[in-house]
């Protein structure tokens, strides 16, 4: 293997991610009476003892700067059945809501129904990472759906997990 030390082809390099499975999850709150939401495929745990999650998010994103304000987030870990609404909440210029059941805690964080696990969280911190932020969460409840596998994002194509080894 070797170092390299000029650029990466950016589309070679997105395609060499993509050979990492992760889950998708989304990220939505109600703000001011509207729902925001957004799909993330990188998310990761991070804590249990303080529990702490974590995603990136581009520096280009316009739905971002508006989710952030809430106090609460809703991360709704997507179940495989969710490929409809994973297109819906990266989608550009549409109800990205239109035909999802949803939620709404006291708090603003909104979920969506049919997921895997649903957790409340707050921002806690934004750490500057290239052309994207990687944003720190202190999550403070969580819910279970154990009947629901969740969906895999692979190879820039959603799939479901099969089977186990």
């Amino acid at each position: 293997m070797t170092t390299a030390t000029a650029p990466f082809d950016q589309t070679a390099l997105r395609h060499a991610y993509g050979r990492y499975p992760s889950g998708v999850v989304a990220l939505c709150a109600e703000v001011e009476g509207e729902r925001i939401g957004m799909a993330a495929s990188s998310f990761v745990t991070v804590s249990l003892e303080p529990a702490l999650v974590a995603f990136c998010v581009q520096h280009t994103s316009t739905t971002w700067p508006t989710l952030r304000t809430s106090r609460r987030i809703g991360i709704s870990v997507l179940g495989e059945d969710h490929h409809e609404a994973a297109r819906s909440l990266a989608a550009k210029g549409r109800d990205r809501f239109a035909g999802l059941t949803t939620r709404t805690a006291d708090s603003g964080a909104l979920f969506i129904g049919g997921a895997s696990m649903w957790l409340q969280a707050q921002v806690t911190d934004h750490l500057p990472a290239g052309d994207h932020d990687i944003v720190l969460m202190a999550v403070d409840n969580f819910e279970i759906a154990d009947e629901v596998a969740p969906m895999v994002f692979h190879a820039s194509k959603f799939r479901r997990l099969v089977g186990g080894i």
